[in-house]
Formats: structure tokens, C-alpha cells, sequence
């Protein structure tokens, strides 16, 4: 009778009482958010350098540079140009902060790992949270449709 009750089982036709199944899906919910704090604990992967990525031809550095920026900004990073050819991207999630370099000319850009802050950054193995190059990824892929509206 005393699992029935914990079980949220009551009264004779033993239907799932309220109490009861709210304390199993608290439960369920929290053992689902152990396992993913656990097992996301500890995801780094080799960092991924973006390099020579062709341009359309026919396009301007300032158009380029507008392109680059316009995706970062469009996503959430915070993108500035800090000579000709080069815009450094920077992206604050949470506690999170990655920072990224973009060369670029006529004919191509590259998106070369700078800083980052809280992401699990190895020096030695060149790793960090996994996260960090689908923030990449995401980037890349903005430039690339901005590009192409070129």
C-alpha cells in the first residue's frame, strides 16, 4: 500500500493521483538534468579554424567587410573592424565569451580562434567546448548567405 501511495496510486479504482505523478515527472526531470549537466560537463573538441573561404568575385572590400559584420551582428556577436581586411568577432553567452579573428580580402576569409573566457580552453591540445565551433559554424554560414547577396 505504501509504494501504491508514493506511487501516486489512491482509492479503490487506484487512478494516478496529482501529487503522486508530479513527484515522478520531478523526478524524471531531475534525473534528465543531472545526465545532461553531467555528460555536457566535459565536451571539448579539437578548435576548427574556418581558412580560405572564397568570396564571389566582383566584391568589394567594404562590401565584404559590411557582409562579415552584418552576419555577426545578426547573430549576436559584437563585430568590429580593426584595420583594413580584418574584423574580430566577439560573442558573450551566459559566462561564456569567445573571441574570434577574420581576415579577409577579394578572394577569400578565414575565422581563426583569438580568446575565449569559461569555454574549456586547452592551449596544449588546441580544445575547447564543443559549442564553441557550432558558434562558429553558425557564423560562417551568415557570412556565407551574406556573401552571396552580393
Amino acid at each position: 500500500m505504501d509504494s501504491e501511495i508514493a506511487l501516486g496510486m489512491q482509492g479503490r479504482n487506484r487512478a494516478p493521483g496529482y501529487r503522486g505523478l508530479f513527484t515522478i515527472r520531478m523526478l524524471m526531470l531531475l534525473v534528465m538534468a543531472v545526465s545532461v549537466i553531467g555528460l555536457g560537463g566535459c565536451r571539448t573538441a579539437p578548435i576548427r579554424d574556418l581558412d580560405t573561404r572564397p568570396i564571389p568575385p566582383g566584391a568589394t572590400l567594404p562590401q565584404i567587410s559590411k557582409a562579415i559584420q552584418g552576419a555577426g551582428n545578426s547573430l549576436g556577436w559584437a563585430m568590429q573592424e580593426t584595420g583594413p581586411g580584418m574584423v574580430v568577432g566577439t560573442i558573450f553567452l551566459r559566462d561564456h565569451m569567445a573571441k574570434v579573428e577574420i581576415p579577409f580580402s577579394t578572394s577569400s576569409y578565414s575565422i581563426r580562434y583569438s580568446a575565449s573566457t569559461n569555454l574549456k580552453y586547452n592551449e596544449e591540445k588546441r580544445t575547447i567546448h564543443s559549442n564553441y565551433n557550432s558558434w562558429v559554424a553558425n557564423l560562417d554560414n551568415q557570412i556565407r548567405a551574406n556573401l552571396a547577396m552580393l
